[in-house]
């Protein structure tokens, strides 16, 4: 059977639970043994149902094909590079001389803390401004694009764009080695045995181009 927990938020917000779940107990057997027991059976079962019942994650999306559309769709995935000047002279040469899409997706990144909390609106309020002004960006440059806020797990972000736009190529854009917590973790190389479309990775250095 697969794990329900789809992704390093599912992770987050699953041990949260057990920690708040504990303390619970242990408040209740510290003022009775018999509320401790009864809270333990609680919890336990409360926990126990949320981990075999919450959906497990489907299979990877089927790739739509466009051999008749002569729309090119790019999918482009970044969050704090969304805006860089690297990444729109890119995609500005992916479509050069053909009708294309571009859906922007950025990943709502969060804290740990706010992850087990449930509290992500700060961190989609941050990721839809970048998006607006990347979206806003791209039109000036005279591409049609549109932009929304995925999942916080990047990969699963992808998978879910990939659901309702029948993408052609993804773009992925990080900040250089060294200070890119997605290249710590090998997301262009996950990314690319996951899904089976050319995937170009565009560096883009912020602090240089704000130099």
């Amino acid at each position: 059977m697969l794990s329900p927990l789809r992704s390093e938020a599912d992770a987050f917000r699953f041990v949260g639970v057990v920690v708040v779940g504990a303390a619970v107990i242990v408040g209740a057997a510290r003022a009775n043994t018999w509320f401790g027991l009864a809270a333990a059976v609680v919890v336990v079962g409360g926990v126990s149902w949320w981990y075999w019942h919450k959906p497990s994650p489907g299979p990877p999306p089927v790739r739509v094909s466009h051999e008749t559309d002569a729309v090119h769709r790019v999918l482009v995935v970044a969050n704090e590079t969304v805006g860089g000047r690297a990444l729109s002279d890119v995609l500005t040469e992916r479509v050069e001389g053909r009708a294309a899409e571009l859906l922007v997706v950025a990943p709502a990144l969060n804290s740990p803390l706010r992850h087990w909390t449930s509290d992500e609106d700060g961190a989609r309020a941050a990721a839809q401004e970048r998006v607006r002004a990347s979206v806003a960006r791209l039109g000036d440059l005279g591409l049609s694009a549109r932009g929304e806020v995925g999942d916080a797990e990047p990969l699963q972000a992808i998978e879910d764009a990939m659901r309702t736009f029948g993408a052609d190529e993804i773009v992925i854009s990080t900040h250089p080695p060294g200070r890119s917590h997605w290249l710590e973790r090998g997301l262009v190389e996950e990314a690319r045995e996951r899904f089976d479309l050319p995937i170009t990775h565009v560096v883009v250095d912020l602090e240089a181009e704000g130099a």
